[in-house]
């Protein structure tokens, strides 16, 4: 939500560890919740800190989703993807139906805390256009 990545042609990609799977995917639910909810404290607790530097504070963090990225904000439905390893930063894939209806796919960033938790880093927003009639 929240920073750019950019991957070079030579970028190493691959599938991240089955085992954070599951706990990186509750932990996005859990801030999709939270946004839901428009629950600034439930959301901004998933945040990684510097994230949270750049930011400022809770409430700055949801406004900034609520303008910014409506889509994971309100979104009608969301389907996880891959989990996926570039250079070493992990980020999970997700299709997501916006309140609109529009189709997105967000790329959600992820940092491991010496704590060995994770915490979203950032996200960045696809629209995926609709093939046009007769394409």
């Amino acid at each position: 939500m929240w920073t750019l990545l950019l991957a070079p042609a030579y970028a190493q990609v691959a599938e991240a560890p089955s085992a954070d799977s599951a706990v990186i995917e509750q932990l996005i639910r859990d801030q999709l919740a939270a946004f839901e909810r428009d629950d600034a404290q439930g959301a901004w607790k998933h945040v990684a800190p510097g994230l949270k530097r750049q930011v400022g504070s809770a409430d700055a963090f949801l406004e900034m989703v609520r303008q910014g990225y409506r889509p994971v904000y309100r979104p009608k439905s969301v389907t996880f993807r891959q989990l996926t390893v570039f250079d070493g930063e992990t980020a999970q894939w997700l299709d997501v139906t916006g309140p609109d209806g529009a189709e997105y796919r967000a790329l959600y960033l992820l940092e491991k805390q010496a704590d060995g938790t994770w915490r979203t880093s950032g996200c960045l927003l696809f629209r995926v256009t609709p093939p046009r009639p007769g394409a």
